[in-house]
């Protein structure tokens, strides 16, 4: 469900980007998600913020995925979408290899082959043979690495923090972050990008609630595999909004990505039994 929402909020955001300035895009979703998140919790958010140990834990990780976000953006400007995506789907295999080296997670083989399976996937349906080395190439490789980290570090957070407290630092320092920009410059706004935003920042701050709860409760390298999931929406909403037709090598490589889900899904289900029912 969150990888769905955020293929809506990606597509929300493909749209803006043409006219506007990434970051003023990004002020404007984090200063709606922190007034939710703040009506939600109110003063014993605010409490716990101030207080819990994790604060530098919050601030970095929130860094991380503002750099993430500002690079995959502005690649977004200059790259076809089905390079953009090739390259940024290299982040569930580091987001694999980084589980099993940081957090010391056992990735296992139905695991390693779960994403095997899904990037070759991606492989086919982007066809990677067309990507040139290029700033923005190098921008989207940057911005997968970074988000890589960021899922370890919102997996050890999780563990002690609830996904409120989760988005309210994340989006307080977008707001920082991205406020000064705003400051430097501002494009007005029409009716249109309004709404577009305002449906960017709630799909936005649903996904992200999801994530984080789902960071709680499942293994970071699982996460990672199930990140694919994003693909197929992302070419149902390209032929819905832009009417791009996906080819035989799409249908290929999304067939593979939903083969990817399904052995993970087996192999999860397998080790982790359902508990049976009380008798009476």
């Amino acid at each position: 469900m969150a990888y769905g929402v955020f293929a809506i909020h990606d597509a929300g955001i493909k749209l803006l980007v043409v006219d506007l300035p990434v970051w003023q895009i990004l002020f404007f979703r984090s200063a709606t998600i922190l007034i939710v998140c703040l009506a939600i919790g109110r003063g014993t958010l605010v409490m716990r913020a101030v207080n819990t140990p994790l604060k530098t834990a919050l601030a970095s990780r929130a860094l991380i995925n503002l750099t993430a976000w500002l690079c995959y953006y502005t690649a977004a400007r200059s790259l076809p979408l089905g390079q953009l995506l090739c390259l940024y789907f290299g982040a569930p295999a580091m987001v694999t290899v980084m589980a099993w080296r940081l957090l010391k997670e056992q990735v296992t083989p139905s695991r390693w082959i779960s994403v095997g399976i899904g990037f070759a996937g991606v492989l086919f349906a982007t066809d990677p043979l067309g990507i040139q080395a290029s700033t923005p190439t190098m921008l989207v490789l940057i911005a997968a690495a970074l988000w890589g980290y960021g899922v370890i570090l919102m997996r050890q957070i999780a563990q002690k923090e609830p996904a409120l407290l989760q988005m309210l630092a994340s989006n307080t320092v977008f707001l920082i972050g991205t406020g000064l920009a705003c400051a430097v410059e501002w494009h007005p706004v029409t009716r249109f990008q309004f709404g577009t935003l305002i449906a960017v920042s709630i799909a936005g701050g649903i996904a992200q609630f999801l994530v984080f709860e789902t960071a709680r409760i499942i293994p970071a390298s699982v996460m990672a595999t199930v990140e694919y999931s994003a693909l197929p929406w992302a070419f149902l909403l390209g032929y819905w909004i832009w009417r791009d037709i996906p080819s035989l090598a799409v249908w290929t490589g999304a067939g593979l990505i939903v083969i990817a889900g399904a052995v993970l899904i087996r192999a999860e289900r397998r080790a982790s039994p359902p508990k049976p029912l009380p008798h009476g």
